[in-house]
């Protein structure tokens, strides 16, 4: 398979990981297994969005800077493959829009073995909460590839301390 190119100079400077064809700048991959399948023994639409909505949580976890970040909307959903037990699947996220106390972006679901797309979201917004559960200013508009927003406190716990 030949090597695909930056398509202009900010991907051209960025390490290869950081850019890709499609706009995608997360990717994660799930095996589908038996507890995956619905009756009909291909992939259970509510399995997929499960992973779909925990990847995108830790992503907006991570690009946030805040464990409290929450889903607010997830845009119309249209199905159009699916998979079986045994299929990879690779799941997609892209950073669309920071708002002010929200992130918004897109997620691309496909199946690795058949090469078919299985979903897209075009928009799944996560906001960043306070203690209180309110909507908080984040202060954050561009995308992060360091995991230098990652917060340093765990909510069962309280702050932990950071390895040298």
């Amino acid at each position: 398979m030949a090597k695909k190119e930056p398509k202009n100079q900010d991907d051209a400077q960025a390490p290869a990981w950081q850019w890709s064809e499609d706009g995608l700048n997360f990717r994660t991959r799930k095996w589908v297994r038996p507890e995956d399948l619905n009756a009909n023994g291909s992939l259970f639409g509510g399995s997929l969005l499960k992973w779909i909505d925990e990847e995108a949580a830790i992503y907006a976890i991570v690009q946030l800077g805040n464990y409290r970040a929450v889903t607010k909307h997830i845009s119309a959903i249209d199905f159009e493959a699916s998979a079986v037990q045994g299929d990879l699947i690779e799941i997609g996220l892209q950073a669309t829009h920071f708002g002010r106390t929200s992130l918004t972006m897109r997620a691309v679901a496909r199946n690795m073995i058949t090469r078919k797309r299985i979903l897209t979201i075009e928009k799944i917004v996560f906001v960043s909460l306070d203690e209180d559960g309110v909507p908080t200013p984040h202060g954050y508009s561009e995308i992060t590839y360091n995991r230098d927003r990652m917060p340093t406190e765990r909510l069962a716990t309280g702050t932990i301390r950071l390895p040298n």
